[in-house]
């Protein structure tokens, strides 16, 4: 194995909590919190455990138990200010911003961080959101449509004086930004991201984004979205953007405990919230095309992590995770995107008991040597089943 075909390794980012809530819609403990104080210890507890990047997310509304939020570009850059090496990913909402109004922040803030800023488009999926501040609500695909022209005028802005785009949604006009962000080796502009499972969301990503993030999925889910992305760029003749992939993370010293505190989480999930959220999003796949898109086969039971982080299966033994997440990796996922019970504590139980398996693996495959073997990754999660309320 050449030196030029090694894999790189793999990356981790963690779900920042500037939503209260936690990541999971129940009653169960969660040792998290959505202060400023909290994520600041959090984000430097991340990079020193492994982690290369923290996402922000993005609400503007009470609702679904998310009843206090922080805004995410802020924080993000409150976060890069309190860390050292940490990238952090802000996302945001075309729509809601103009593509000029992004680049300026977001060139400050990688100049402020020395080069660690990051943005997420978001598509939307909360038609409220937009409905309350008096901005209109898009179809499915042309919400997407908008997103594709919202990066294509981030990346001119970022990269070009003169910045000239005559879209549908946007118009810049003989535009320049000074300063421009940093760049580097590999780096032409600060990194673009964006979510989002359904075939307008694929083929978006293969033709303008750096990364693509997909919600929670098992390996033929990662399989079947990896390569229409891969197929879009193509298409497009690009680089194909690299993978993330959504997982809700319960490692512990022993399978038995992990599955008890999955089967906790759901059994006390916080049935009116995620029946409230299910609402609001089941619109988001069925309204797509080809009926594909986020949440549109969630169960009840999935929702309760509500970017399906459940069906990453990352439950187990550190060793049944790492075999896992390796396997994933074979499969095409450059990153996972991880959310956590207990924030502070189980970033460094993985930093100092999950991570180092996952590196061993990595080194013994990038070897070419046999993989020993060892505890089996936990097969599929069996839920339990809970019934939506009645109705009333």
């Amino acid at each position: 194995m050449t030196a030029e075909s090694v894999p790189e390794p793999l990356r981790f980012a963690y779900w920042v909590p500037n939503v209260s809530g936690g990541l999971v819609t129940s009653t169960i403990e969660q040792r998290t919190d959505w202060g400023y104080d909290y994520n600041r210890r959090l984000a430097r507890l991340a990079e020193d455990n492994g982690f290369d990047y923290a996402l922000s997310q993005v609400r503007y509304m009470a609702s679904y138990g998310a009843e206090y939020q922080h805004e995410s570009t802020s924080f993000s850059l409150a976060l890069l200010l309190a860390t050292e090496r940490l990238k952090v990913i802000a996302a945001i909402h075309p729509g809601l911003w103009h593509p000029g109004v992004l680049a300026k922040f977001g060139a400050t803030a990688d100049h402020l961080s020395g080069g660690r800023f990051a943005v997420n488009v978001v598509s939307g999926w909360f038609k409220a959101e937009f409905t309350a501040l008096g901005e209109p609500w898009l179809e499915h695909d042309e919400r997407y449509r908008r997103s594709e022209e919202f990066i294509r005028a981030l990346r001119a802005i970022w990269t070009t004086d003169h910045a000239e785009l005559a879209g549908d949604f946007y118009r810049v006009r003989d535009f320049t930004l000074k300063p421009k962000p940093l760049t580097g080796p590999g780096r032409p502009h600060p990194e673009i991201f964006q979510g989002g499972n359904s075939t307008a969301a694929r083929a978006m990503a293969g033709r303008v984004s750096d990364w693509y993030f997909s919600n929670g999925k098992d390996f033929a889910g990662v399989t079947e979205q990896v390569a229409d992305v891969r197929a879009s760029a193509a298409a497009a003749g690009r680089t194909p953007p690299r993978f993330g992939l959504n997982g809700f993370l319960i490692a512990r010293d022993t399978e038995a405990e992990a599955r008890d505190v999955l089967r906790e989480i759901v059994a006390r999930a916080d049935t009116e919230a995620v029946e409230g959220f299910g609402a609001a999003v089941r619109q988001a796949g069925p309204s797509t095309a080809d009926g594909k898109g986020m949440w549109q086969d969630s169960s009840f039971e999935d929702l309760v992590q509500y970017n399906d982080g459940f069906r990453t299966g990352l439950i187990g033994t550190p060793e049944q995770i790492a075999e896992r997440v390796v396997a994933y990796k074979r499969l095409g996922v450059d990153l996972f995107l991880l959310g956590f019970l207990h924030y502070h504590e189980e970033v460094e139980y993985f930093g100092s008991r999950v991570l180092p398996l996952i590196r061993e693996l990595e080194a013994q495959e990038a070897a070419d040597r046999p993989v020993p073997a060892g505890p089996r990754p936990p097969g599929p999660l069996s839920l339990p089943h809970l019934s939506p309320p009645a109705a009333t």
